[in-house]
């Protein structure tokens, strides 16, 4: 790489611990790209320890940088009916617009995985999610507005794709119409995870048990609680003060 060619380190020997450190600190990117960079780095410095072409891996002992990961805010239930209103007319495709987002919103799916769901993944009014690890297979119920929007959909054997070319491709063009949407509806910072994260906090803050709401995103708890622990605090002070204001009602 640049860095190691304009020190003249051709063989692994030179990736001691300070020269690492040095490279850590001549990286230009935001601290969560240099995070990614060096998680690169220490996996090759790993692969070449096993492999036993370096006696240690130093690339442990360079210390990652910290990132403020910012909190994302879910959209109320205003934006959400500001993004329907907006899906009338839109562009002649209006109607799966609005199955997307009623899609995305009740099944908390990722982009990737509602593009490409098949209409065979819907039974009885509930959404095959996967099957878990006890071989036990995970439903998602979905209201009756979101499944009449799919329903009337066409197409073949998908609801969001033709099947035809990359689903790369497709999953771009679906950014490319919600970014439109989003400008139509006068709404910014609108992107499909906000989706995901409405659904998950809609369910933590109805109760919904962590590990419920894990389960239902294909997460771990600890995930769940990474991500979401400002809403997870805010319900256990709910139950916390409908406990405490029981006291009062046995006393």
């Amino acid at each position: 790489m640049p860095f190691c060619e304009a020190r003249h380190a051709v063989s692994l020997a030179r990736l001691t611990v300070e020269f690492l450190r040095d490279f850590r600190d001549s990286l230009p990117h935001s601290p969560i790209t240099q995070q990614k960079k060096l998680e690169y780095l220490r996996a090759f410095m790993t692969f070449c320890h096993t492999s036993d072409w370096i006696a240690k891996n130093y690339a442990k002992a360079v210390k990652l940088p910290k990132v403020d990961r910012t909190q994302v805010t879910p959209f109320s239930e205003r934006d959400i009916r500001k993004l329907l209103k907006a899906c009338d007319g839109f562009r002649g495709d209006g109607a799966r617009m609005r199955a997307m987002i009623l899609l995305l919103r009740n099944a908390g799916l990722r982009i990737s995985d509602a593009v490409a769901l098949r209409r065979d993944r819907i039974t009885n009014g509930k959404l095959f999610l996967y099957t878990s690890k006890t071989g036990t297979p995970v439903w998602c119920p979905l209201p009756p507005d979101t499944l009449d929007a799919l329903e009337v959909l066409p197409g073949g054997r998908y609801f969001f794709w033709s099947g035809n070319g990359q689903l790369k491709s497709a999953i771009e063009d679906w950014r490319r119409r919600l970014a439109s949407l989003a400008r139509r509806a006068d709404l910014d910072h609108v992107h499909f995870h906000r989706f995901r994260h409405t659904f998950s906090v809609a369910l933590l803050t109805a109760g919904v048990p962590v590990e419920t709401v894990a389960l239902l995103l294909g997460n771990t708890p600890g995930i769940v609680i990474k991500h979401y622990a400002a809403f997870v605090q805010a319900r256990q002070q709910a139950l916390e003060t409908a406990v405490q204001g029981a006291w009062h009602v046995a006393s």
